[in-house]
């Protein structure tokens, strides 16, 4: 009996009171971490449906995922009678100090942001950026990642991109290619624009809505240069263009046009002697 009354049944109720609510917390939060992923994964194979642009895809679930989870963490920390005003204040000031010594990173997933909801470049497109070109692989929250066409994998962060002038060979349906092919002086000028313009009607890949054009941009010193410009499909850019150096390569010495080289005419004077 004496035990009895000197037994502290507040404390204990408080002690009780206070377990149960950490093991409902922690019940609270491992099924809401489960909740989360089956959400997130139902959500991926809907956007998924819905034909959402890739590139979007990771960055949309990573950032519900971690909104999802920071407020699971704080109801449980609410229900377990954690003191929230105290909490959020060192959560912001915590947040601040890593602000300021993650300043590139948050930089770059600010870029990522604006680069995923603005669309500059898109998953699949052929980029070009400070010399380097390749195509993009993949956009991630803090970096975008290229494959080469040597099939080297480039990783740059998204605020090196956003910040600087990007070329997209990609963005436009159609693309200009561009020659300047060169015969020599005294060749045929009219013969060479005549095969041209046959070679070009006869390739059904350039584009028959833009008129060709060839003109005679140029006498240099050692040729006449001959500027031709033709469109086509994106995907064509590349055939089109080899085919046709080749094509003019073989067919001009056969045709009686050379394809000159640079040269120098040097005359040479006896000096008379004294």
């Amino acid at each position: 009996m004496e035990t009895l009354k000197n037994f502290n049944f507040t404390e204990y109720n408080f002690i009780l009171s206070k377990s149960l609510e950490i093991i409902f917390g922690i019940v609270f939060l491992f099924i809401g971490l489960w909740i989360i992923k089956k959400f997130i994964k139902g959500l991926d194979r809907l956007m998924t449906k819905r034909n959402i642009d890739p590139s979007l895809i990771p960055f949309l679930k990573s950032l519900l995922s971690i909104i999802l989870q920071i407020s699971l963490i704080i109801s449980v920390l609410s229900m377990i009678g954690v003191e929230m005003t105290s909490f959020i204040a060192i959560l912001g000031a915590a947040g601040l100090a890593v602000g300021l010594a993650l300043k590139d990173t948050l930089q770059n997933f600010a870029a990522g942001v604006m680069i995923l909801f603005f669309k500059p470049y898109r998953v699949g497109d052929w980029i070009e950026f400070e010399g380097l070109s390749g195509r993009v692989k993949e956009i991630q929250i803090f970096n975008t990642i290229l494959t080469t066409i040597e099939n080297k994998r480039v990783i740059i962060p998204n605020g090196v991109l956003q910040s600087n002038s990007i070329t997209n060979f990609s963005a436009e349906d159609k693309r200009r290619i561009e020659w300047i092919f060169s015969i020599a002086y005294g060749d045929d000028y009219d013969l060479a624009k005549n095969l041209l313009l046959k070679w070009i009607k006869e390739d059904s890949r350039i584009l028959e809505d833009e008129d060709p054009r060839i003109v005679l941009s140029e006498l240099a010193d050692s040729s006449v240069n001959i500027r031709v410009w033709v469109w086509v499909k994106k995907a064509n850019f590349q055939p089109v263009k080899f085919d046709f150096n080749e094509k003019v390569y073989k067919e001009f010495p056969q045709n009686g046009l050379s394809i000159p080289f640079p040269q120098m005419d040097l005359h040479v004077k006896e000096m008379p002697r004294s």
